[in-house]
């Protein structure tokens, strides 16, 4: 299991221990904590985020909205259907970033990283090529996964 599942199966655990320490809810199993904390991070459900996050996903899966935030939807970027067509842009405009975003392809700036709670400036994306969706699965793309479940809440589409 990755550093990524442990991390949202901490949460869910600690969401379940806080929930029973407080009588809110007899009802709530693990199960449908691990649910919310996928959900909270941008997947349908705990499955998807194992899938995505555990290193299962093919190019044809569905990403989830884990690399976009909610203050990322006012910023201009390009959008891609075709990841082809998303790899030549991100080739011919420097500086820029390529993103999975459910079945979809982002290229995007420096302020779409920022509103993700990442730094640009990292080194992970020079080793990622700036292409999370060639880097899906390597250290590059783990360490910026990481980074990316430590921002804040409220730079997560919370469902």
């Amino acid at each position: 299991m990755t550093r990524l599942l442990m991390e949202l199966k901490t949460r869910a655990r600690l969401q379940l221990n806080t929930a029973r320490r407080e009588g809110l809810d007899t009802h709530l199993r693990l199960s449908h904590c691990l649910n919310q904390a996928a959900r909270d991070v941008g997947f349908a459900n705990w499955d998807h985020g194992c899938r995505v996050l555990g290193g299962q996903a093919v190019p044809a899966d569905d990403m989830g909205a884990f690399w976009h935030a909610p203050r990322c939807s006012t910023l201009l970027n390009l959008w891609f259907a075709d990841y082809a067509q998303a790899r030549s842009a991100l080739a011919s405009e420097p500086g820029t970033y390529l993103l999975p975003y459910r079945r979809q392809f982002i290229v995007a700036d420096d302020d779409f990283i920022l509103e993700l709670g990442l730094d640009p400036d990292d080194a992970a994306w020079s080793r990622a090529g700036r292409d999370l969706v060639s880097a899906y699965g390597t250290d590059a793309w783990l360490t910026l996964g990481f980074q990316r479940l430590a921002a804040p809440r409220s730079m997560f589409a919370v469902s």
